[in-house]
């Protein structure tokens, strides 16, 4: 199955942003046990392109990695020869999207206006990321004239309203802080929560 294929099909991309690199296998591994099949390291994490190797080496087809916060065609080469099989940005660059498709990876740029999004994906975004995901009904107000582009809401969605962006039409999700939240001491207390906190999003996404 290819990795667009598994992004739709899973839903919830876990975004890991700011973790030890030490923490990372073992927050990966509670997200899995906890249903999560995608994740996302942000290239403004310690050791991202190590990171990325670490957990392809880990999981193999089990997972699948992606980049985060990539900015640039450089980092976005960097991120793909590290492993990852997506890259994702919080911005529209038509040169990151131009090389994300010569390299084989799925591109998910970030944006948030009408035009910027249409921008995006007539630039050859797979899927746009709508950044920051305000509400549920912004997304519905943007699907209803541009039914034909994948939307993902990143940096909003939460336990509390993942169903109502399901509603409004989002084909994914990105979750950061809401799932992991890497500020906290990584614990096994903390893994046993995190795992119960991944299997309660992704109940939501498919009750």
């Amino acid at each position: 199955m290819s990795t667009l294929s598994q992004i739709l099909e899973h839903k919830i991309i876990a975004i890991i942003r700011g973790a030890n690199p030490a923490d990372v296998l073992k927050i990966a591994e509670a997200l899995y046990e906890g249903g999560i099949r995608i994740l996302e390291i942000t290239m403004n994490s310690a050791q991202p392109l190590t990171v990325i190797k670490e957990l392809n080496d880990r999981f193999g087809d089990r997972m699948i990695i992606g980049a985060g916060t990539v900015l640039d065609v450089e980092s976005a080469k960097k991120a793909v020869a590290a492993g990852a099989s997506f890259i994702l940005s919080p911005i529209v660059d038509a040169d990151v999207i131009k090389i994300a498709k010569s390299l084989g990876v799925v591109n998910i740029p970030g944006a948030y206006t009408a035009t910027e999004i249409h921008y995006a994906y007539k630039n050859g975004a797979d899927i746009v990321k709508v950044f920051p995901a305000t509400s549920p009904s912004y997304l519905k107000d943007i699907a209803g004239p541009l039914p034909q582009i994948p939307l993902l809401p990143t940096g909003g969605v939460t336990l509390e309203n993942i169903k109502e962006f399901n509603k409004a039409g989002a084909v994914g999700f990105g979750i950061g802080s809401a799932l992991v939240n890497t500020k906290e001491e990584v614990t096994s207390e903390y893994l046993t929560k995190l795992t119960a906190k991944a299997q309660e999003f992704v109940k939501a996404v498919n009750s």
